[in-house]
């Protein structure tokens, strides 16, 4: 019997180790064949972190920003910069968040104002403000951007994003592999997610007093049936956004992965910002 939990077990962290959340380049080269602008794969130094984006579109177009959630990278907005509507409207661009993709995997950064700048400097580097779509995670990244660098956002979209740090609980499973003699269990990309996760209570506290100063117009998208970000999290976005242009799209039935199961609100939000930036 422990013969057969061991070999259980050396199985389990096999799997793990090998388990790959990345899209492969055929699919990606696939989606952006035919289309009128070709991507350009793109780094920028912030403090000695490479930060890796995509960048698709008319750079004299609107410029919208996807920062994605935990775990995830650039690519799970791929279906968004291969897009040939949003590309007749938008500069497109995505961003491996530290610690993900090509922005130093497995290397993760707890805080989210280093989160924020490194992003920002993206931004910097393009020489553009752009709206800002968060999901997830991604959702209090863009709020700090926004906090701490104004001048870069000109709008924002919150996609089911964690953002109350009254909802974020530490679930006993996380803890251990948070050490050093523990964290060789997890590849890379679930290491970089377990440590944000952590820290992101504590980061979420020491944000809240700033959120009053964000003033751009602001979508909200949350489902109902969220089971990952509860959807008490766009209740306190509401509460906490009070000089900001607030628009709230709640779907009872929706869960999580709005992204990829109803892009089609997102989208339809980011050509909402545009006629709501032009109005400020």
């Amino acid at each position: 019997m422990i013969s057969l939990f061991l070999l259980g077990f050396i199985g389990i962290i096999i799997f793990i180790q090998i388990v790959d959340f990345s899209i492969k380049q055929e699919t990606i080269d696939e989606a952006f064949s035919g289309l009128q602008f070709k991507p350009h794969y793109k780094n920028v130094d912030f403090h000695g972190r490479n930060i890796h984006y995509v960048t698709v579109g008319d750079t004299n177009k609107q410029a919208v920003l996807f920062v994605h959630g935990s775990p995830g990278s650039w690519d799970n907005f791929l279906g968004f910069l291969s897009d040939s509507t949003l590309l007749k409207n938008f500069y497109l661009i995505a961003v491996d968040r530290p610690g993900f993709g090509k922005s130093g995997y497995g290397k993760p950064e707890r805080s989210l104002e280093k989160q924020a700048a490194a992003i920002n400097t993206l931004l910097s580097h393009e020489n553009t403000s752009a709206i800002l779509v968060g999901h997830s995670f991604g959702g209090p990244v863009i709020i700090r951007m926004a906090i701490d660098s104004p001048n870069y956002v000109d709008g924002l979209i919150l996609v089911a994003a964690s953002v109350d740090p009254d909802l974020e609980k530490t679930k006993w499973y996380q803890i251990p592999v948070h050490y050093k003699i523990f964290s060789w269990l997890l590849p890379g990309v679930l290491y970089s997610t377990n440590e944000e996760i952590i820290a992101l209570k504590k980061e979420l506290h020491e944000m809240t007093p700033s959120w009053k100063t964000v003033n751009e117009p602001v979508s909200i998208i949350q489902g109902g049936k969220d089971k990952l970000v509860p959807p008490g999290n766009a209740d306190f976005a509401k509460k906490m956004l009070v000089n900001a242009s607030l628009d709230m799209i709640l779907i009872d039935d929706m869960n999580h992965f709005i992204p990829w199961n109803r892009a089609d609100l997102i989208k339809k939000e980011m050509i909402n910002m545009l006629s709501r930036i032009s109005n400020r």
